[in-house]
């Protein structure tokens, strides 16, 4: 109870008082300085008039900005020779080129800052309304956006495809070149990044007052190369080149504090204080990227952090002769938004992590509680009506604790009220059906990094432990399982319980993922929930992806397909049109244009296969497809012994049979973590069974297999839309949701999988028969495992055939270092009686193994029958509307956020 008059009404008394001016305002010896800041577009045309600001905005200098406003008071206009001539303004004012020497790489950035002018007249007007209507708005907390190329995604959604392409055309460049110009901003790794900047598309393309905030990471997680099979992490400086999207904003920077103490004193009235001094300060700047919506005139926001330090430079250090001490602030804090996802297999790396979650949840939050408190006569009984956060897995999960922290410390609210408002505001979304996957930070590193966080986390435990003792008495095992805190021979604390505890809302990604969380990963917090009478505390929300990207941008034949037949590009926006299509599923006209439209994707696919992996495809071959993070129990290891199967099924056909086998190409790609020796073992597998079985002439022409090195956006933009078949293999109960399978689908692939994550109501929505179901249910796990103890857990004799060949060095290629890692891997697998452990076969490759070849068996029968497979193809691609982030954002901001449309008008 003491925590609840912890405050220090002096803190907020200078609040925005401060110039920030330059790069050392900031003393780590001051107090209450938090949340103090730095100081269809192609019919826009000169007759369609900006919105005047009002007079709340502009002040006394109503005179001055009226002048300003009138000399741009209409929108950058879109015709074709003005799109030119501001190419030609940017490369020479901006860029410094001259208009008659520049290379692509100039005139893709030229051409980047031309679309961002129109970019930036959107966001600044649509900001301006939104606080014109002061509207709720949803701000979205994620550790990483894998948002792809901005141009093409971007000119798509503006609808200025045409006048960009005729403008660049006019000047003897195809806007298609530009494109590939661009780097992959390295700000993801894997479904998680990529359904965030989906989120964020739909959010803009629905018109809903919502930001993105993360990180502005340096370079990302790394680039991937494949040396001797093996993974090669190479840095991605991404930013190399500069981003012409994004806009620095040197005006926007907030403190953040970390390490310091704790002390207590009294303020000038004799109020008793806690305050949080000492330690260090980074400087968290923001770099805006707008995010533009498709048929509206509303343009978001992702504002991403770059760690600054709070001192540039020490000269007197420098003077000393000690160069490298002299800068060591610079290196200690940009060290904190340079890669993504750091090594986390040392202290010093867990620790890099935990700093990296909390400078950009705390620069976020203040960021969004400035923007409240700058509403006139604001109230904070009025936070929940206007702010919703939502926290995307546990990585912003400290945000809990430091949304307390300045409520209470820096705002003087009071503590009952702080928490009533935390718990109204804050949301969270499980990605994870494995507790082990659960963040949980030693106490002593929170102690040491973040000591007023550690007080006020156990102020909330305390509270919370006596309410549940209350309820169900003080011996009971609830309470050890709910507590935030881990007992142990390391102390934890446990930020999944800190979220679920502090959250409105606790959403799943899809209905089976949801139904785990309440019965298996969390609980007790489910069976709490039902005893106060919140069932509908956790939710579900299935995961989807954004249509423009996936189809309209990835697929631009597909998309032409569905446009003519329907009409209209409506259904871009409204998915449920594509039902539609379903009427021309056995028009032979349609069948055409549809494998024509396959034709063409697998040709540029066996483009980007011969430019990345020096390998020749057939492009009449049924293209298979595993794209994803490696990880044991996403089973791509699964994946290549099948392949090894069926190349040994292939060695043993007379010739004549061989030559009636389907031909397959087999394609793999995925990023590891670097400290994921298992992952980068599996890698390091495909590709020498690569090498084998590409270079053996018996089976050259009927199989291939290729990892395909460093996978990212717009990489899956060439393979997704040339599958046939794509491979969602997880254990049945360890896939959250998965949204590659729902991106290969809306493509007209067809899927291999287990009934498991997202892949269920896949099959609901498309029917049985466009998916290839194998594998063990998830109810049956347990019993499998269990059954495995006693030894009853046989190997299929074609896996036995599979383990022998690899044992047998056929696939080491002589490096005997591969051989023994082979080796290990197989006999883990063979320890049958630890199956469904860490000691065994602990995602029960053994167990779904026959299944899984018969699977394949019904793909190979199937697609000799090209009619029905497009028919297939064709039943299975229009099915998918459920599966639009546009319905999933609809639903967080229905159910969970509260947050309403809010469409900004035009002015004519």
């Amino acid at each position: 109870s003491s925590l609840v008059s912890a405050v220090c009404p002096v803190a907020a008394q200078c609040l925005f008082q401060v110039a920030m001016t330059t790069a050392g305002v900031w003393d780590p010896k001051q107090h209450g300085i938090d949340m103090k800041r730095k100081s269809s577009f192609s019919l826009l045309d000169q007759t369609t008039k900006r919105p005047m600001p009002g007079s709340e905005e502009i002040g006394e200098q109503s005179e001055k900005i009226e002048k300003l406003w009138k000399l741009m008071d209409t929108y950058e206009p879109n015709d074709s020779e003005s799109i030119q001539k501001s190419f030609a303004r940017h490369l020479e004012y901006s860029l410094a080129c001259t208009r008659f020497n520049f290379t692509m790489q100039d005139a893709y950035r030229a051409a980047g800052l031309v679309l961002r002018d129109r970019l930036l007249e959107s966001l600044n007007d649509t900001n301006a309304y939104y606080r014109k209507m002061d509207v709720k708005r949803g701000y979205y907390l994620s550790a990483e956006y894998l948002i792809g190329r901005h141009m093409q995604n971007a000119i798509a959604n503006l609808d200025l495809e045409q006048p960009f392409k005729e403008a660049f055309h006019g000047l003897g460049m195809e806007l298609e070149d530009l494109f590939h110009e661009e780097a992959d901003p390295a700000l993801g790794n894997g479904g998680l990044g990529r359904l965030a900047a989906c989120f964020l598309d739909s959010m803009a393309t629905l018109s809903l007052p919502c930001w993105g905030y993360g990180i502005r990471y340096s370079y990302g997680m790394f680039k991937q190369e494949i040396q001797n099979g093996r993974q090669v992490e190479c840095p991605d400086f991404w930013i190399g080149d500069g981003c012409p999207f994004e806009i620095p904003r040197p005006d926007i920077t907030y403190p953040v504090r970390l390490y310091g103490e704790v002390v207590h004193s009294t303020d000038d009235k004799g109020n008793w204080c806690v305050n949080w001094v000492g330690g260090e300060i980074v400087q968290a700047m923001a770099y805006d990227n707008p995010i533009p919506g498709f048929d509206t005139y509303n343009t978001n926001n992702l504002r991403l952090w770059r760690a600054c330090p709070s001192k540039e430079f020490d000269l007197d250090k420098f003077f000393a002769a000690h160069f490298a001490d002299s800068v060591e602030s610079r290196r200690k804090a940009e060290d904190l938004s340079a890669v993504l996802y750091p090594n986390d297999a040392t202290y010093e790396g867990k620790e890099l992590r935990l700093r990296q979650q909390y400078f950009f949840v705390s620069a976020s939050l203040q960021d969004l509680l400035r923007e409240f408190i700058k509403r006139p006569n604001y109230k904070w009984s009025d936070l929940p009506s206007k702010v919703a956060v939502q926290m995307n897995d546990t990585h912003p999960t400290i945000a809990v604790a430091e949304m307390m922290r300045l409520l209470v410390d820096v705002m003087q609210v009071a503590w009952d009220e702080a928490w009533d408002l935390t718990t109204k505001c804050l949301n969270y979304t499980n990605h994870t059906v494995m507790p082990e996957a659960l963040e949980k930070w030693p106490v002593e590193m929170i102690e040491r990094m973040l000591p007023r966080h550690l007080q006020l986390i156990g102020e909330l435990n305390l509270r919370w432990i006596k309410d549940l003792q209350a309820k169900y008495g003080e011996s009971s095992p609830v309470i050890a399982a709910l507590s935030i805190f881990e007992e142990g021979d390391i102390k934890k604390i446990r930020m999944g319980n800190l979220a679920i505890m502090g959250a409105n809302k606790v959403n799943g990604v899809a209905a089976i993922h949801t139904e785990i969380i309440k019965k298996e990963t969390f609980p007790e917090f489910y069976k709490y929930c039902c005893d106060i009478g919140k069932p509908d505390k956790i939710v579900n929300m299935t995961n989807g992806v954004t249509p423009r990207r996936w189809v309209h941008c990835a697929n631009p034949a597909l998309s032409a397909i569905f446009t003519k037949y329907l009409g209209s590009h409506e259904w871009l926006t409204d998915m449920t049109k594509l039902k539609d299509m379903l009427k021309f599923k056995e028009d032979t006209k349609l069948h055409s244009e549809w494998m024509e439209m396959k034709r063409e994707a697998k040709a540029k696919l066996a483009a980007y296969v011969k430019e990345k992996c020096n390998l020749d495809i057939d492009e009449d071959a049924l293209i298979d497809i595993q794209i994803k993070r490696i990880h044991e129990y996403k089973r791509q290891l699964m994946n290549i012994l099948y392949v090894i199967h069926r190349y040994q099924d292939l060695k043993s056909k007379s010739p004549g049979d061989r030559a009636k086998a389907q031909k397959r190409v087999v394609l793999i790609g995925g990023k590891a973590a670097s400290a994921y020796v298992n992952a980068k073992i599996i890698i390091k597998l495909i590709n020498n069974v690569g090498k084998v079985i590409n270079n053996d002439p018996d089976t050259g022409k009927l199989l291939k297999v290729a990892f395909v090195p460093n996978y990212c956006v717009s990489a899956a933009q060439v393979m997704i839309p040339a599958s046939d078949i794509s491979e969602h293999i997880s254990t049945a109960g360890t896939e959250a949701s998965g949204t590659s399978n729902m991106k290969f689908v809306m493509n007209g692939g067809l899927i291999v999988g287990t009934m498991d994550g997202a892949n269920i109501e896949i099959r609901e929505e498309c029917g049985e028969d466009t998916m290839f179901i194998f594998g063990c249910l998830e109810h049956e796990v347990a019993n499998i495992a269990s059954k495995a103890k006693s030894g009853q857990y046989p190997i299929d004799q074609r896996l036995q055939n599979v383990f022998q060949a690899i044992r047998n060095g056929d696939f080491s290629r002589g490096e005997p270092e591969a051989q023994a890692e082979f080796c290990s891997i197989v006999d883990k697998l063979c320890n049958i009686h630890a199956a469904g452990t860490w000691e065994g076969d602990k995602y029960l490759v053994i167990n779904d193994f026959p299944s899984f070849v018969d699977a394949q068996n019904r793909v190979d029968q199937t697609y000799a029958d090209k009619a029905k497979w497009c028919k297939l193809s064709i039943q299975a691609a229009s099915s998918m509307a459920k599966f639009s982030t546009d319905r999933t954002i609809k639903e967080y901001a229905d159910v969970i956020w509260g947050v309403k449309p809010a469409p900004r008008p035009l002015e004519k």
